[in-house]
């Protein structure tokens, strides 16, 4: 398929496919006259991929998450350890946002404790 109906069944934009194609994470296949064809297992990739920068993931690092996806039974030991990095970072991530969201639910909650003094210890 062309770009254009990558686009329209991956629900992005030209513009950023082509920016994925110039990053490295999608790679397809040329013409004779230049022209972009893609496969259909290229909608997954991009649905990977936007779910991957949506968790705040760098192209670099979606590359390389990407590449272990070879669809090889086991999964090689030097993707295992950069996808389990990536995995406790995303942990420790989560983890401050819930408590951030914690921290609102309780000034939500009570209103009245926004208006009380600090009385936290300087740091």
């Amino acid at each position: 398929m062309r770009i254009g109906e990558l686009a329209a069944r991956a629900g992005v934009s030209v513009r950023a496919l082509r920016y994925y194609e110039e990053k490295g994470v999608l790679t397809p296949r040329r013409t004779t006259s230049g022209y972009r064809i893609f496969d259909h297992t290229d909608i997954a990739t991009v649905a990977h991929i936007r779910t991957l920068l949506a968790a705040g993931l760098g192209m670099g690092l979606i590359g390389e998450i990407l590449s272990c996806m070879s669809g090889a039974s086991r999964l090689p030991a030097d993707c295992r350890q950069r996808l389990l990095r990536e995995r406790r970072r995303m942990t420790d991530d989560i983890a401050r946002i819930d408590a951030a969201r914690s921290m609102l639910d309780l000034l939500l909650d009570e209103p009245d404790l926004a208006q009380r003094p600090n009385t936290a210890a300087p740091r």
